[in-house]
């Protein structure tokens, strides 16, 4: 969950109502795929239950990647448009929030502070995965010794896990 409290953590509470409402709620039973790989994907995604596994066709590729309740998805193929590089699947029944790429595509364009945000909360994402990449590859800690997120976002960590709560008890009474 935690690229998912960097995400949170940047945008403000109409921000987050707005993609509840923009967005739709998509079951998914094990074994299904949310994205494949080399397939054009129209939406980015929010991991709101359940659990799903990246993996890439390549066979000298390194395990795989687990993505629980929280994680965005589909952002890198968002932010380039480029084909998805892995599979991801779901690996019991979970569900997302699909939010459409023409109608983030159309916000963003009409609402600059919400860009402004949203490419932030893009920007911290991704941050995040490539020093835990780099971590992985040099066999150090990505932040701390414990795992710690930084300090200086501790403040917000508060509100993004109430507003994922917010968006879960939602988006299950939907």
């Amino acid at each position: 969950m935690r690229n998912g409290l960097y995400f949170l953590s940047s945008l403000s509470d109409s921000d987050i109502d707005w993609l509840v409402t923009a967005g739709q709620r998509r079951e998914m039973a094990a074994g299904i795929n949310l994205i494949e790989e080399g397939r054009p994907i129209d939406s980015l995604f929010l991991v709101i239950d359940g659990a799903f596994a990246v993996r890439t066709v390549d066979p000298e590729a390194r395990g795989t990647t687990r993505l629980l309740a929280g994680e965005v998805v589909g952002e890198m193929s968002f932010v380039d448009s480029a084909m998805p590089p892995a599979t991801v699947q779901a690996l019991e029944d979970s569900f997302v929030l699909a939010i459409p790429r023409r109608r983030l595509n159309a916000r963003l364009a009409e609402d600059l502070g919400f860009a402004s945000r949203f490419y932030r909360a893009l920007s911290m994402l991704l941050a995040d995965r490539l020093r835990a990449s780099i971590a992985a590859v040099s066999g150090t800690a990505p932040l701390d010794e414990n795992g710690e997120l930084p300090v200086d976002m501790m403040d917000d960590v508060g509100m993004a896990i109430a507003r994922f709560d917010w968006i879960q008890q939602r988006l299950r009474s939907a």
